[in-house]
């Protein structure tokens, strides 16, 4: 009761609070990106270098002090905001971020991971390699049509579960990172946020189904080969002599009202998308839609619902806590504060400080350069929210849907391409890639730090998406 009287209070905040907004009117006092030095974008790299570092250098500490941490970053971006720009301006930036996009993803991430954590396939399912690739290329595939945040949440219990017998299995969740939570998202809107960004701009549903399609087929063959033989080598030299802690019992999936619900989550994000009544608010300078406020606001009711639906041996069984969504969620609200003047200085474009790399994506005859394309959004997504990078790029293209759907389709394609495969470069590039490793260590397997997953994504994915360009772009 003690947990639902906190989560009350936390959407009682949210229901107040979670207005997504899409625009800002032209009195805002927004500060523009064209004067923004380079200065602005440190406090985003301290904090990444906390993320980074931290965890290894003092572990107690981090432990116990990391959303203060990830609170003195943001700190750092709000108090200089406020004194050079005004308060005015400091608070505008703050509220329009928090309603435009981190209240919005913390509301959908709380719903995916309340839902699918009342979801228990119960059973023992062994990790052999054919076992894990199985897993993993299911997982892929329910990705896109469930979004990459659900399927992780949704398989990773059972992935553990599975593996539980293993003493080599670094490399099994490192891949469902790489699959899981970041490729198999690009097959339509509702697999990753910036192609929903993108469907809310204009993009028709299936878009992303029919072009990226080959793209998607490629990274996930080409993955799924190299971790089956790179599993079965392990699995070869373990020699399988360690007792399978779970008992033998047929595999059964239990809290289906959650399977219900989560169907639920996907149409009402779905409906967000091509229910529009043109019933707009104003809040601060910014407008907000009627379908997105009732789309969040449902998403709120689900987890209440799951909460109260669901039995607590459910749960229990599954090891859920609440544990990894607030580490997300502490870490993300200094992460979405510090990389705000990042994003700004990238809308600036050929005026802002970052205008060397905005004009690498044209070349000298005025058209659009697919391959900087691929690799800057991707680059820039790997560190930064894929969804507002995405939008930035859509729009140095032009912005047209049509255009971008017809003429410059190969150019769609690279942004696409870029924000939702290159998410996985990184811990950050992806919320849930996050939530994978938060859950994993919960259960007390140490994952790679963030260098050393970026050695496994330099080793692996980097010369992958290099054979994309050549093929593709």
């Amino acid at each position: 009761m003690k947990l639902l009287h906190r989560l009350g209070v936390l959407i009682t905040a949210l229901i107040f609070t979670n207005l997504p907004a899409f625009a800002a009117s032209p009195d805002a006092p927004a500060i523009d990106g064209r004067h923004l030095d380079l200065r602005w974008i440190l406090p985003f790299a301290g904090i990444l270098l906390s993320i980074a570092i931290m965890p290894l250098a003092a572990p107690h500490f981090w432990h116990r002090h990391f959303g203060k941490v990830s609170a003195a970053w943001a700190l750092m971006v709000i108090v200089p905001f406020a004194i050079l720009h005004g308060v005015p301006t400091a608070a505008y930036e703050i509220i329009h971020l928090l309603l435009l996009d981190y209240i919005p993803f913390i509301v959908l991430l709380l719903a995916l991971f309340t839902v699918t954590g009342g979801i228990h396939i119960r059973g023992n399912l062994h990790g052999s390699p054919s076992m894990n690739t199985a897993l993993l290329a299911i997982g892929t595939v329910l990705a896109g049509w469930m979004g990459t945040t659900g399927a992780s949440m949704l398989l990773i219990r059972p992935m553990l579960r599975a593996n539980d017998d293993r003493r080599h299995k670094i490399h099994v969740f490192v891949f469902f990172i790489f699959l899981v939570s970041n490729i198999g998202g690009a097959l339509t809107p509702l697999g990753d946020p910036p192609l929903f960004l993108g469907f809310l701009k204009g993009v028709s549903f299936f878009w992303p189904t029919t072009n990226l399609f080959s793209e998607m087929l490629v990274c996930a063959i080409a993955l799924l080969a190299v971790f089956y033989a790179l599993d079965s080598y392990w699995y070869r030299k373990e020699g399988h002599l360690k007792r399978d802690p779970t008992p033998e019992s047929p595999v059964r999936i239990e809290g289906g009202v959650n399977i219900i619900l989560l169907m639920v989550v996907v149409g009402v994000v779905l409906a967000s998308g091509t229910w529009r009544p043109d019933v707009q608010f104003a809040v601060f300078h910014v407008s907000l839609e009627l379908q997105n406020i009732l789309r969040d606001l449902s998403l709120v009711v689900i987890c209440v619902l799951s909460l109260k639906l669901t039995s607590r041996k459910i749960r229990s069984d599954n090891d859920f806590s609440w544990g990894p969504m607030l580490e997300v969620a502490k870490l993300f609200a200094g992460i979405f504060i510090t990389i705000a003047p990042a994003i700004a200085i990238l809308k600036a474009g050929s005026d802002g400080a970052l205008a060397p790399l905005v004009a690498l994506v044209t070349d000298s005859g005025g058209q659009p350069n697919d391959i900087w394309y691929f690799w800057l959004t991707g680059i820039l997504s790997s560190f930064l929210d894929n969804a507002p990078t995405y939008l930035v790029f859509f729009n140095l293209a032009g912005g047209d849907p049509q255009v971008l759907m017809g003429a410059l389709a190969s150019t769609l394609a690279a942004i696409s391409c870029g924000a939702v495969f290159m998410g996985a470069n990184t811990y950050i590039g992806n919320a849930p890639n996050f939530m994978v490793k938060a859950v994993v260590e919960d259960a007390g397997i140490r994952m790679p730090s963030f260098f050393g997953y970026m050695a496994w994504s330099g080793a692996i994915l980097i010369p992958l998406f290099v054979a994309l360009t050549f093929l593709f772009f």
